[in-house]
């Protein structure tokens, strides 16, 4: 259906249980669910979006039609609540499991209405920074957050190790989505998987396009709006972006706030103890930044 991807949010459910001292094997199957209800997410994303290209192949919605999309994503997404009601075989006490399908279901939610949100800003680049990164926090950081916090609950850990775990997820969410904002603009189809026009035909407002509009001048706004509002053919639109964000030096200042992010996230970590679990979170939280896809 899609090609494998980074297979991140697995990871981090996985080695957030591995930091409470779980053993790995028993979070396999709930961190399948994890990528299921993402896989979901993305194929319903592609049908919002009108998509074609996803991780450089055709997407769901594109080879098979809308109806088999929207049921395919339906499916996916049900699917993870199945996986974490296996998971273990009995081993792990219930009211665990129901606490990972309560974080699950609520990051389902965020999801959502993280999406409206996105709607709502779309072609205003002038929405402000707050706007966006209230939005990335539902949309992006909500799965981020469900497979730390859900593999914290699914080991039993302690509140304080659960918060450490929440707090490096908010920020790693930040990092991973001002990258791939930037992705499309640093990187051909082939190397990022995805179409360079999308961001711009479908008018998102992404971080780099944000700061831009904040560091430029009338004329620059006005171009930039043209660019994003379907006043000019896409690839002149997307040159048009592209120019902007690096005469007006948003391009080098998004990399670096996504690099900060990154910082936050690994610092977040401080606070847990010092284990092989750890440096991989500390090291997804490198990945997410230090990336061409």
């Amino acid at each position: 259906m899609l090609p494998p991807g980074k297979l991140l949010r697995p990871l981090l459910f996985t080695e957030s249980a591995a930091v409470a001292g779980m053993d790995r094997e028993d979070t396999l199957t709930a961190a399948l669910g994890i990528e299921s209800l993402h896989v979901g997410s993305l194929v319903h994303d592609d049908v919002i979006d009108g998509d074609e290209l996803r991780r450089g192949r055709p997407t769901v919605v594109a080879r098979h039609g809308m109806p088999n999309a929207i049921v395919t994503g339906d499916a996916l997404i049900i699917g993870a609540f199945q996986a974490v009601a296996e998971s273990a075989d009995g081993r792990i006490p219930g009211e665990r499991q129901v606490a990972v399908v309560r974080t699950l279901a609520a990051a389902g939610v965020d999801l959502c209405r993280g999406q409206v949100m996105e709607d709502e800003l779309r072609a205003d680049p002038g929405s402000g920074l707050e706007p966006y990164l209230a939005m990335i926090a539902l949309k992006t950081g909500a799965l981020f957050r469900a497979a730390c916090v859900g593999g914290a609950q699914l080991a039993g850990a302690p509140a304080a190790v659960e918060e450490s775990l929440r707090r490096f997820a908010e920020h790693l969410g930040r990092a991973f989505q001002m990258t791939d904002d930037l992705l499309p603009l640093l990187s051909d189809t082939e190397t990022s998987g995805k179409s360079p026009l999308s961001d711009v035909v479908n008018g998102r407002p992404t971080f780099p396009v944000l700061l831009c509009w904040q560091r430029a001048d009338a004329g620059e706004r006005a171009r930039l709006h043209a660019a994003l509002t379907g006043a000019v053919a896409p690839e002149e639109a997307l040159e048009t972006v592209r120019r902007l964000l690096e005469d007006t030096g948003a391009l080098a200042a998004a990399r670096a706030e996504a690099a900060a992010e990154g910082e936050r996230a690994r610092s977040a970590l401080l606070d847990l103890p010092g284990t092989e679990a750890r440096d991989a979170l500390a090291a997804v939280a490198e990945l997410s930044v230090d990336r061409d896809r």
